[in-house]
C-alpha cells in the first residue's frame, strides 16, 4: 500500500470540507431566497422613494429575516475568506493577520448593518 492512503493516513487541516461546503451552499441558497422576495417586491409593488423601502423593514419578520441574511451572509464570507488564506497564504502569521483583520472588518459589518436595521 502506498504511503499516505488508507486509514493509518495523516489527516492534516483545520477542517475536511463537507462541512464548509454545505455551509456555503445553505447560505447561498438563504441569501438568493432572500434577493428574489425582494426583487417580486420591487417588481410587483413599485416602491417608490424612501418612506416605501423604509416601510419594507418595519414589521419585525421582515427584521429577522433581514438579519438571518445578515448572519448568512457574514458566514458566507468567512468561510470563503478562510478557504482563499489557508490556500493560498502561505506564510503563517501573514495568514493569521489576515484571519484576524477579516474577522474584525466582519463583524463591525455585522454590527452596523444590525444598527440600520433596528433603527427603521
Amino acid at each position: 500500500m502506498a504511503a499516505g492512503i488508507g486509514p493509518k493516513r495523516l489527516v492534516v487541516g483545520a477542517h475536511y470540507g463537507l462541512r464548509d461546503w454545505l455551509a456555503q451552499r445553505v447560505t447561498a441558497v438563504l441569501m438568493a431566497v432572500y434577493a428574489i422576495a425582494l426583487g417580486v417586491y420591487a417588481v410587483f409593488l413599485l416602491p417608490s422613494g424612501y418612506e416605501a423601502w423604509a416601510g419594507l423593514f418595519v414589521p419585525l419578520w421582515m427584521k429577522v429575516a433581514t438579519l438571518v441574511l445578515i448572519l448568512a451572509l457574514v458566514y458566507h464570507v468567512w468561510v470563503g475568506m478562510r478557504e482563499i488564506f489557508m490556500d493560498y497564504v502561505k506564510p503563517t502569521w501573514i495568514r493569521l493577520l489576515a484571519y484576524v483583520l477579516t474577522l474584525l472588518w466582519l463583524a463591525a459589518c455585522a454590527v452596523w448593518s444590525v444598527q440600520i436595521l433596528w433603527s427603521v
